[in-house]
């Protein structure tokens, strides 16, 4: 009898998982389900730079210590708009037709009445669904009472207030509510929105039915109120009070690429003259305030991370912590900004910690922003209602041979179509531009990108192949995008040759480093 009870429970089990759902409360079979589910938090920052990470020592220890950190992450359309659209849809920019920050070709109105993205696949699973901060960019424009479709719970900073970090409009739930606009130090927007998502963590953890919450944090976006002695030229971000000055005399960085010295390799429209001391001091600025708001970020994690432990709800929750895109900081003489495919702006940070994520591990695979939908669908075991560009990075956190051959492909619009198309691997960086110009590195030997190959004989094999797979990715779409690539190898100078040879007017010196093997 023991033996046969075991069997019999088990065959009830897939009667009933495998009964049709019906409307209205859920039968107890599908809560004891929804309960094995894990709870999802997606932690997204605004502009954030993979070494802008120092700022953030609780987020390194609370997530990536205690899960993956992914080592090779990049975005493939690095504007706030299409990279949030993106992880939305799991889908590069050119299927899910968000190409940019604003109409006609991007903006919420693109997605504006969309039933079929994350929220609503996730809902459709059992989950709870909420969103505290930041949203696409223009929502709120045409109706600032509009609640998305697909979200239980909204709390959505609405434009024109979105780049304040006080005095800023959330639309919540359909009722609007201004914070901060007495500079109240209270309502500096990363403190409302880290509390508002911890009071929500609370409130959801002792229910039965899961949750996903995505809050989406300013910081170190550029934003008001600006203060005095501020680089106007720039703008900054509003630093909490309590973190002014933490990096006052932090020296920026000046590598290589910073102000580069010789920019004749790049396109016409890249070439442009050296910074000037004013310039570079703004930059500098920039750079030490953009750190300092990110100290509030950390702290507001912290927040969330405690507030799932105090919960019983931590090891039951898959917490994803990312930004939309990177920022320049001077490089190839470009004082700021994004929209470029160089690494500074399309490589950010991610970390995932969770069930079934090993701990302190570091996974050297490529990844894109368009894997992070598959991740939290795989996790949450619910169903896409579009075909998938990425796919989930659970399995390479636990095995690093998988998925070591996908290049990743980068879009940039501007006007009426792409500006700039590239394919990024392991080894190579290849881009194509309007007008013709293109570039090529080899980003093992040169990663800064400081010494474009595009018109190196010798790489004529290497530029065709990376044409032909870039001029695929651009058309891609589920299965063709996420294909191995076995990406060229430069061939070895002989021995007898010059040591160094002429591109342009720069020398180019022989190196003899292999690739990194993924």
């Amino acid at each position: 009898m023991r033996t046969l009870l075991p069997i019999l429970a088990c065959a009830l089990c897939a009667v009933l998982l495998a009964a049709p759902r019906a409307d209205g409360p859920a039968p107890a079979e599908a809560q004891v389900e929804s309960q094995a589910r894990p709870n999802v938090v997606v932690l997204m920052t605004d502009d954030q730079t993979l070494r802008s990470m120092r700022a953030m020592p609780r987020t390194r220890a609370l997530i990536g210590a205690q899960g993956a950190r992914f080592a090779n992450s990049f975005v493939s359309n690095p504007r706030c708009c299409p990279a949030r659209a993106t992880f939305l849809t799991g889908q590069y920019s050119h299927n899910n037709g968000v190409l940019t920050n604003g109409p006609p070709l991007g903006g919420w109105q693109r997605l504006r009445g969309t039933s079929n993205w994350l929220p609503t696949w996730l809902r459709s699973a059992g989950y709870r669904t909420v969103h505290v901060g930041k949203f696409l960019n223009h929502y709120g424009v045409d109706d600032p009472h509009e609640v998305p479709p697909g979200w239980d719970e909204w709390y959505g900073t609405i434009d024109p207030t979105t780049y304040r970090y006080y005095g800023y409009t959330v639309n919540e739930n359909g009722e609007l509510r201004t914070y901060g606009r007495d500079h109240d130090p209270r309502w500096y927007s990363t403190d409302f929105a880290s509390r508002r998502s911890a009071g929500i963590v609370e409130r959801l953890a002792p229910e039965t039915q899961p949750f996903f919450l995505s809050v989406a944090f300013l910081a170190p976006h550029t934003g008001g109120p600006y203060e005095a002695g501020d680089p106007t030229s720039l703008g900054t971000p509003a630093v909490a009070e309590r973190h002014r000055g933490a990096y006052a005399s932090l020296p920026l960085p000046r590598l290589a690429a910073f102000d580069e010295a010789d920019v004749s390799d790049k396109p016409p429209f890249l070439r442009r003259p050296r910074l000037r001391p004013r310039a570079i001091a703004d930059i500098e600025a920039l750079y030490r305030q953009r750190l300092e708001s990110l100290l509030a970020v950390d702290e507001g994690i912290e927040q969330i991370v405690d507030a799932l432990r105090r919960s019983g709800e931590l090891h039951n929750t898959l917490i994803v912590f990312t930004s939309d895109n990177g920022y320049m900081a001077g490089e190839h003489r470009l004082p700021h900004g994004k929209a470029k495919a160089y690494d500074p702006s399309i490589r950010v940070p991610l970390m995932i910690r969770g069930p079934g994520v090993p701990v302190g591990v570091e996974p050297q695979q490529m990844v894109v922003n368009a894997d992070l939908a598959p991740t939290i669908l795989e996790a949450a075991r619910a169903t896409a209602g579009r075909v998938q560009d990425g796919r989930s990075l659970l399995p390479l956190t636990r095995d690093p041979s998988l998925g070591t051959g996908r290049p990743v492909l980068v879009e940039i619009a501007k006007g009426a179509g792409m500006k700039t198309t590239a394919i990024r691997t392991p080894r190579w960086l290849y881009a194509e531009h309007a007008g013709g110009w293109s570039e090529l590195y080899d980003v093992v030997a040169d990663p800064q990108q400081l010494r474009s190959l595009h018109a190196d004989p010798t790489l004529a094999g290497v530029r065709a192949r990376l044409a032909s797979q870039l001029a695929v990715l651009r058309a891609c779409a589920g299965l063709s995008c996420r294909q191995p690539f076995a990406e060229p190898a430069r061939r070895a100078r002989r021995r007898h040759g010059a040591g160094t040879r002429r591109l342009g007017k720069r020398p180019v010196h022989r190196n003899s480093r292999s690739p990194r093997r993924f």
